[in-house]
Protein backbone atom coordinates (compact mmCIF):
# COMPACT_ATOMS: atom_id res chain seq x y z
CA UNK A 1 0.00 0.00 0.00
CA UNK A 2 1.46 3.29 -0.87
CA UNK A 3 2.48 6.06 1.43
CA UNK A 4 -0.34 8.42 0.38
CA UNK A 5 -3.36 6.13 0.75
CA UNK A 6 -2.56 5.66 4.44
CA UNK A 7 -4.01 8.92 5.57
CA UNK A 8 -7.25 8.42 3.44
CA UNK A 9 -7.78 5.23 4.95
CA UNK A 10 -7.24 6.02 8.31
CA UNK A 11 -9.33 9.23 7.65
CA UNK A 12 -12.32 6.87 6.38
CA UNK A 13 -11.93 4.48 9.43
CA UNK A 14 -11.67 7.18 12.49
CA UNK A 15 -15.37 8.14 11.68
CA UNK A 16 -16.47 4.58 11.49
CA UNK A 17 -14.36 3.08 14.56
CA UNK A 18 -16.23 6.16 16.73
CA UNK A 19 -19.91 5.91 14.78
CA UNK A 20 -19.48 2.69 16.21
CA UNK A 21 -18.73 3.37 19.80
CA UNK A 22 -21.19 5.93 20.81
CA UNK A 23 -23.72 5.01 23.79
CA UNK A 24 -26.81 6.53 25.26
CA UNK A 25 -27.51 5.52 29.03
CA UNK A 26 -29.67 2.71 29.43
CA UNK A 27 -31.96 4.21 31.87
CA UNK A 28 -32.00 1.27 34.38
CA UNK A 29 -30.62 1.70 37.68
CA UNK A 30 -27.31 3.28 36.79
CA UNK A 31 -26.38 -0.13 34.17
CA UNK A 32 -24.12 1.13 32.05
CA UNK A 33 -25.04 1.44 28.54
CA UNK A 34 -25.57 -1.96 26.09
CA UNK A 35 -23.27 -0.39 23.11
CA UNK A 36 -20.15 0.30 25.79
CA UNK A 37 -20.67 -3.40 26.89
CA UNK A 38 -17.83 -5.51 25.72
CA UNK A 39 -17.65 -6.50 21.96
CA UNK A 40 -19.26 -10.59 22.16
CA UNK A 41 -19.56 -12.60 18.89
CA UNK A 42 -18.29 -10.87 15.60
CA UNK A 43 -17.68 -7.64 17.58
CA UNK A 44 -21.11 -6.90 18.67
CA UNK A 45 -21.72 -6.20 22.58
CA UNK A 46 -24.45 -8.92 24.25
CA UNK A 47 -26.99 -6.11 23.44
CA UNK A 48 -26.82 -6.12 19.77
CA UNK A 49 -26.72 -9.90 19.98
CA UNK A 50 -29.80 -9.87 21.53
CA UNK A 51 -31.70 -7.21 20.43
CA UNK A 52 -30.44 -6.47 16.57
CA UNK A 53 -27.87 -3.71 15.31
CA UNK A 54 -29.71 -0.25 14.73
CA UNK A 55 -30.63 3.02 15.95
CA UNK A 56 -33.10 1.26 18.81
CA UNK A 57 -30.37 1.22 21.52
CA UNK A 58 -32.47 0.53 24.52
CA UNK A 59 -34.93 -2.05 25.27
CA UNK A 60 -38.68 -1.50 24.23
CA UNK A 61 -40.54 -2.61 26.65
CA UNK A 62 -44.22 -3.71 25.81
CA UNK A 63 -47.62 -2.89 27.51
CA UNK A 64 -50.78 -3.30 27.20
CA UNK A 65 -52.10 -3.66 23.20
CA UNK A 66 -52.62 -0.69 21.88
CA UNK A 67 -55.46 -1.42 19.31
CA UNK A 68 -54.77 2.16 17.26
CA UNK A 69 -50.96 1.64 16.95
CA UNK A 70 -51.68 -1.55 15.76
CA UNK A 71 -54.14 -0.86 13.32
CA UNK A 72 -51.53 1.91 11.75
CA UNK A 73 -48.90 -1.03 12.25
CA UNK A 74 -51.35 -3.20 10.34
CA UNK A 75 -52.02 -0.67 7.47
CA UNK A 76 -48.21 0.06 6.78
CA UNK A 77 -47.68 -3.88 7.19
CA UNK A 78 -49.86 -4.45 4.14
CA UNK A 79 -48.42 -1.56 2.11
CA UNK A 80 -44.55 -2.16 2.87
CA UNK A 81 -44.29 -5.71 3.89
CA UNK A 82 -47.02 -8.40 2.90
CA UNK A 83 -45.32 -8.81 -0.71
CA UNK A 84 -42.72 -10.54 0.73
CA UNK A 85 -44.41 -12.08 4.27
CA UNK A 86 -46.73 -13.59 5.35
CA UNK A 87 -47.90 -14.62 9.16
CA UNK A 88 -48.12 -18.45 8.98
CA UNK A 89 -46.00 -19.34 6.15
CA UNK A 90 -42.61 -19.22 4.16
CA UNK A 91 -43.12 -17.19 1.39
CA UNK A 92 -40.00 -14.81 -0.13
CA UNK A 93 -39.15 -13.98 3.67
CA UNK A 94 -39.98 -15.70 6.79
CA UNK A 95 -43.20 -16.11 8.44
CA UNK A 96 -43.62 -13.21 10.72
CA UNK A 97 -46.70 -14.57 13.03
CA UNK A 98 -45.14 -15.26 16.94
CA UNK A 99 -42.14 -12.80 15.53
CA UNK A 100 -42.30 -10.48 18.39
CA UNK A 101 -42.89 -13.37 20.73
CA UNK A 102 -39.69 -15.01 19.26
CA UNK A 103 -37.36 -12.27 18.81
CA UNK A 104 -38.21 -9.35 20.88
CA UNK A 105 -40.08 -5.77 19.47
CA UNK A 106 -36.45 -3.80 19.83
CA UNK A 107 -34.86 -6.83 17.55
CA UNK A 108 -37.93 -6.34 15.30
CA UNK A 109 -37.33 -2.78 15.03
CA UNK A 110 -33.71 -2.91 14.52
CA UNK A 111 -34.41 -5.47 11.71
CA UNK A 112 -36.93 -3.16 10.08
CA UNK A 113 -34.96 0.54 10.44
CA UNK A 114 -31.51 -1.68 10.20
CA UNK A 115 -31.86 -4.57 7.89
CA UNK A 116 -28.34 -3.92 5.39
CA UNK A 117 -26.36 -3.82 8.55
CA UNK A 118 -28.13 -6.49 10.23
CA UNK A 119 -27.60 -8.85 7.30
CA UNK A 120 -23.75 -8.46 7.08
CA UNK A 121 -23.28 -8.34 11.04
CA UNK A 122 -26.01 -10.72 13.03
CA UNK A 123 -25.03 -14.20 12.99
CA UNK A 124 -28.72 -14.98 13.19
CA UNK A 125 -29.72 -12.96 10.78
CA UNK A 126 -27.09 -13.97 8.27
CA UNK A 127 -28.70 -17.58 8.77
CA UNK A 128 -32.13 -16.12 7.67
CA UNK A 129 -30.20 -15.12 4.62
CA UNK A 130 -28.24 -18.18 3.66
CA UNK A 131 -32.01 -19.88 4.09
CA UNK A 132 -34.25 -17.57 2.29
CA UNK A 133 -31.50 -16.15 -0.04
CA UNK A 134 -33.37 -12.63 -0.43
CA UNK A 135 -32.64 -9.65 1.73
CA UNK A 136 -34.67 -7.40 2.94
CA UNK A 137 -35.01 -3.82 1.61
CA UNK A 138 -34.74 -0.73 3.41
CA UNK A 139 -38.22 0.97 3.58
CA UNK A 140 -36.84 3.76 4.71
CA UNK A 141 -39.61 3.97 8.12
CA UNK A 142 -38.93 5.98 11.22
CA UNK A 143 -38.62 4.76 14.40
CA UNK A 144 -42.36 5.19 15.24
CA UNK A 145 -43.75 3.26 12.22
CA UNK A 146 -41.54 0.53 13.06
CA UNK A 147 -42.79 0.62 16.34
CA UNK A 148 -46.52 0.16 14.89
CA UNK A 149 -45.78 -2.35 13.04
CA UNK A 150 -44.46 -4.06 16.25
CA UNK A 151 -48.04 -3.31 17.70
CA UNK A 152 -49.59 -5.24 14.68
CA UNK A 153 -47.56 -8.25 14.94
CA UNK A 154 -47.70 -8.76 18.50
CA UNK A 155 -50.96 -9.24 17.96
CA UNK A 156 -50.48 -12.27 15.38
CA UNK A 157 -50.15 -15.67 16.25
CA UNK A 158 -47.32 -17.96 15.72
CA UNK A 159 -47.74 -20.22 12.98
CA UNK A 160 -49.34 -23.76 13.55
CA UNK A 161 -46.07 -26.52 13.14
Amino acid sequence: MSSRRLPILLALALPLSAACGGAKPQGGEGQPAAAAAPAAEGGLTPFQLKHGIGPVTQEVVLGAPDHEKAEQGKALFEGKCSACHKMGERYVGPPLGGVVDRLGPTFVMNMVLNPQEMYTKHPEVKKLLAEYMTQMPNLGLTPDEARTIVEYLRTQPAPKS
